[in-house]
């Protein structure tokens, strides 16, 4: 009934099996991945042709984590698994980027990869084994995918790198001083696709070091995929990408002079309407046979991309007139908000993040209900990007995958600066709302929220600056690293390489890429490069704010003097600051329950202990 293929190898201390022909047969491909006792099943399935007028990729990405898999059932009212969780999502964009790049460029079927967790050890973490499962599945679905890729998780501790560290170890990391770093990698054979990190101020040296490890590691998984899909890889999907060389030769011959005066204007709002202009005037001088080629938006992208790229390798020069290592003008201000615990409005260019830190107590801490168990989180970031930050109209709604993404990914960078609850029991939360944007709002969120906490009085070990880096790679092998892309280097570029850190070391490191790769040496360039520029944002904010500010009159007031912290976690828990007098509260069933001002507490336990 059931034709399998399984095949495993020996991966640093566990086996990892794929396996196909058992389980969701329907699917294009379904692959079970399992590492140790953690699976993971991954179903591929894509469109067999493409909707009319349709001009992007449609890859959809969801990964699912099933409380089953750890033996518990979930929280809340209604006792199953609902909207996605914040991991969930992150992982989605783990599995996501390093596989779109992979595709066949033309291809613009549906695809759909789903990644289920149906098993979890507790040990091995299911997302590094959904991002193989799920690259699997696509290399037997029969999908144009260039792949495999494989992935791989690095810690690095007591000065060594370590292979697939396990959960528990990188579970709230900022916790344990001995655990310096949780990387993920992902590349295929010849390079690195995408790289997701947590540090805690490593150099560029260890870091790169990291990434390399990680790939050197993956190379088995690799070849375990290939071997795993001469023997059950579909037949491939019968697809050509589109010629239309003849269609982009008319479009640069209609508008390559106007597309070029437009992105000759350093003002991006004047850029983005003479950009417009430009398309209409192409549009107009067309046939109408070339106006409705589904292919005409892709040669129009074509041809902004070889004016602003060309121009980059070639002269030096970007759009905005500077070179390729300096950054934007910076203007840094603090307390911009008088009844906020902390503020920031962190201006960069044309991207501008306004920063708000706020304090609270024990009762405050966000409660995580994980497959590995629930525990609290004192530190919270929360980043919104509205429509009017790029001057556009659009529905507003909850936080996407991209908020999230950007969220995490400036939290990643500060939480490593942050003081030992024992020596600072307050829950923070901070929220950066992105006023403007041109590139780079996730970096700008870090440095805001750096200045913005030190404006609460948050005693942070040192500040943290973070910098866009972007790559041009021509054909023929030159390039050129961009330091502070702006949002055209982005959209037309081959990177997308964010680093924040200390002037000490680097707190986090994300790299996205939008080719098949990058080699190390481009990478250390690009590090070092990135150093230079976080070191010149930092001097800036420092000569706004260089060490916290005293506590807003606004913000709670928690004495420790000498109670254990467990103790004052009890006190501050129970109630909040702020209120005038002693309150009364009516409990659920009915009983009156007495909550006390904190200080009240704090003062009565003291005399407790002394003996008063």
């Amino acid at each position: 009934m059931f034709n399998v293929t399984k095949k495993s190898i020996q991966w640093g201390n566990e086996t990892l099996t794929l396996e196909t022909g058992r389980v969701a047969r329907q699917a294009d491909g379904s692959v079970v991945a399992t590492l140790g006792d953690t699976q993971v099943m991954a179903a591929v399935t894509f469109a067999k042709q493409p909707k009319p007028g349709q001009d992007f990729f449609p890859l959809t990405v969801h990964y699912q984590e099933k409380y089953y898999a750890a033996g518990k059932i979930p929280g809340g009212f209604f006792k199953r698994e609902a909207r996605p969780s914040e991991k969930e999502t992150l992982v989605s964009r783990l599995i996501d980027r390093p596989c779109r790049p992979l595709f066949v460029e033309g291809f613009k079927h549906e695809v759909l990869v789903m990644a289920t967790v149906l098993s979890c050890d507790l040990v091995n973490d299911p997302d590094v084994v959904a991002m193989i499962a799920a690259s699997a599945a696509l290399t037997i679905s029969g999908v144009p995918f260039m792949g495999p890729i494989a992935a791989a998780r690095v810690g690095f501790a007591n000065g060594a790198y370590v292979l697939n560290p396990d959960m528990d170890d990188m579970t709230q990391l900022r916790m344990k001083p001995d655990q310096r770093l949780d990387l993920v990698v992902a590349g295929t054979k010849d390079a690195v696709m995408m790289v997701e990190s947590e540090a805690y101020e490593l150099t560029e040296e260890e870091m790169l070091g990291a990434v390399v490890f990680g790939h050197e590691q993956m190379q088995p998984v690799i070849d375990l995929i290939i071997d795993f899909a001469e023997v059950a890889a579909k037949e491939p999907f019968d697809f050509s990408p589109p010629d239309y060389s003849a269609l982009y030769a008319s479009v640069k011959k209609a508008g390559e002079k106007a597309m070029r005066a437009a992105f000759a204007i350093r003002d991006k709002q004047e850029r983005t309407n003479a950009i417009s202009a430009a398309i209409t005037t192409i549009k107009a001088a067309l046939s109408e046979d070339d106006q409705a080629d589904a292919n005409l938006g892709p040669a129009i992208k074509k041809l902004e991309s070889s004016i602003l790229r060309g121009d980059v390798v070639k002269t030096g020069t970007r759009i905005d007139g500077r070179d390729t290592k300096t950054v934007r003008p910076i203007v840094c201000e603090n307390g911009v908000l008088p009844r906020a615990h902390g503020s920031a409005l962190f201006t960069r260019g044309e991207t501008q993040g306004l920063v708000v830190t706020t304090l609270g107590t024990g009762e405050d801490e966000q409660i995580i209900d994980a497959l590995n168990g629930n525990y609290r989180s004192n530190f919270l970031l929360h980043y919104n990007f509205p429509p009017y930050s790029v001057g556009e109209v659009g529905r507003v709604g909850g936080p996407g995958r991209r908020e999230i993404g950007h969220g995490k990914l400036a939290w990643r960078a500060l939480q490593a600066v942050l003081p030992a609850p024992t020596d600072f029991p307050y829950t923070v939360r901070i929220v950066s709302e992105i006023t403007e944007s041109n590139g780079s709002s996730s970096m700008a969120s870090v440095c805001g929220g750096s200045l913005s906490m030190m404006d609460a009085g948050v005693p942070l070990k040192a500040p943290v600056a973070g910098v866009a880096m972007g790559l041009i790679l021509e054909d023929d092998g030159k390039f050129a690293i961009l330091t502070d892309i702006l949002g055209d280097e982005d959209h037309l570029g081959d990177m997308d390489f964010k680093v924040a850190g200390t002037a000490a070391g680097i707190t986090s490191l994300q790299m996205d890429i939008k080719i098949a790769g990058i080699t190390p040496e481009i990478m250390k360039q690009a590090l070092a490069q990135a150093k230079d520029g976080r070191l010149h944002i930092l001097a800036e904010m420092n000569r706004a704010l260089s060490a916290p500010q005293g506590f807003s009159a606004y913000a709670p007031k928690i004495e420790t003097m000498s109670i254990p912290t467990d103790k004052i976690r009890e006190v501050i828990g129970s109630g909040r600051q702020g209120h005038p007098r002693n309150r009364r509260t009516v409990g659920r069933q009915g009983r009156h329950q007495r909550r006390w001002h904190d200080q009240d507490r704090l003062e009565r336990r003291r005399r407790h202990q002394a003996g008063a």
